[in-house]
């Protein structure tokens, strides 16, 4: 038996007026996961444990199989896993994010214009980073480099009980001042994002962005503290090879972190115009050389939905029909092996709102060897009406293997 994730990330979502009022799921065209729909179980199950925050760290490791009420330190430490930072027992990681601020003089008076730094490239990245690293690190405080607006900054001897620490893509538009770390714990890390704009605003790659009529990365934004992690690895937990698929640094992480074989697919982005077809190839040539389990992590929906791109959301799911799970369904198949298949998201996204809910996702689980009476569509309300639902998603990979 092979099995098979395909986490959608923030797919799920609210009916949607510009969208006839149905929610992007609805309003894609995804023929081939609405045909797997009628032969496959359909249900709701509960992806963020009460309590936690509802981030794509919790949810996924969730899905994955892992109990994050017993694992989880925070989603850095999981980020700096795969950037390669060997955190030690005392280290605090925490995501530095390359967001672009409005103008105003005064620090706590700016707006968050965009949380992703105008959809800055890694290799600008790289040089903005190198320049906070010159300004504030060697010492208490060190930066690394990730991918596009994500990176990390880990604190030596740092704390995690630092208050509200909020993450900028949920306060889009909003003005920064109330959403600033005001715990004293957090008065070094405050400091160090209002110096951050004299370091970035007029650095060489920002100046070059401005001529072409890019948006700046004109601050950084620290949120996602924790602790050094540790995962058991996956293998001996399930006695399954696994792979994992994705273009961010926080499933790499994980999939770092519990050994699993890790992909890095060229032209992956976690944006819309990510290598949807890179993905598929990489998740075939996971079973071509012998892994078991493909973890198969897109991130274009979420981006959609933190964005409010009301028309590239569906498209977003459009594509992950045609391009991932049509390619992999069909090999699978040819294959002659028995599979398991299971397509979720990690949590909601709802445009209406641009950031995370903890609400439960639904989810479809095929079975190659055990078809049944589904549903015509694969939807959020579909699944509901199924009745079915699964209070703990880090069992579901237990039950698949059950059966």
């Amino acid at each position: 038996m092979k099995y098979a994730v395909l986490l959608c990330d923030g797919m799920a979502d609210y009916p949607v007026p510009e969208l006839n009022n149905q929610t992007p799921m609805e309003a894609a065209n995804k023929p081939t996961m609405d045909a797997l729909a009628n032969v496959s179980e359909l249900g709701l199950m509960k992806t963020v444990p009460d309590g936690m925050p509802a981030g794509s760290d919790v949810a996924n490791l969730s899905v994955i199989g892992y109990d994050p009420a017993g694992c989880y330190t925070g989603r850095s430490p999981l980020e700096a896993a795969n950037i390669g930072v060997d955190m030690a027992d005392d280290d605090v990681a925490l995501r530095c994010n390359l967001v672009t601020l409005s103008d105003e003089p005064v620090y706590a008076e700016k707006r968050m214009v965009d949380y992703c730094g105008g959809d800055i490239s890694t290799a600008e990245a790289d040089e903005l980073v190198k320049a906070l690293q010159a300004a504030f690190g060697g010492g208490e405080f060190d930066f690394y480099t990730g991918t596009a607006y994500r990176h990390c900054l880990i604190w030596h001897g740092g704390k995690t009980e630092l208050g509200k620490i909020t993450p900028p893509h949920d306060i889009s538009g909003r003005v920064v001042g109330e959403y600033l770390p005001n715990d004293p714990a957090a008065a070094k890390l405050k400091e160090m994002m209002e110096k951050s704009v004299a370091v970035l605003e007029n650095h060489p790659v920002n100046v070059a962005r401005r001529e072409k009529g890019l948006s700046p990365a004109t601050s950084a934004w620290f949120w996602g503290q924790g602790s050094r992690p540790a995962l058991d690895n996956f293998k001996e937990k399930y006695g399954l090879d696994a792979a994992m698929i994705s273009a961010v640094d926080l499933l790499k992480g994980i999939g770092k972190l519990a050994e699993m074989k890790v992909y890095n697919v060229e032209g992956a982005t976690g944006y819309i115009d990510t290598n949807f077809d890179g993905k598929a190839a990489a998740a075939i040539d996971a079973f071509k050389t012998g892994c078991d389990y493909v973890y198969i992590h897109v991130e274009a929906p979420d981006e959609c939905g933190h964005r409010g791109e009301i028309q590239n959301k569906p498209r977003s799911i459009e594509l992950i029909d045609e391009k991932i799970l049509t390619p992999l369904l069909a090999f699978l198949r040819e294959s002659g092996e028995e599979f398991t298949l299971l397509i979720c998201p990690d949590h909601p996204t709802p445009l209406s709102i641009r950031t995370h809910v903890a609400d439960c996702v639904p989810y479809l689980l095929y079975r190659s060897n055990a078809e049944v009476n589904g549903a015509d569509r694969f939807t959020e309300q579909t699944a509901k009406d199924t009745g079915r639902f699964l209070p703990r998603a880090s069992d579901m990979l237990s039950e698949m293997l059950e059966k």
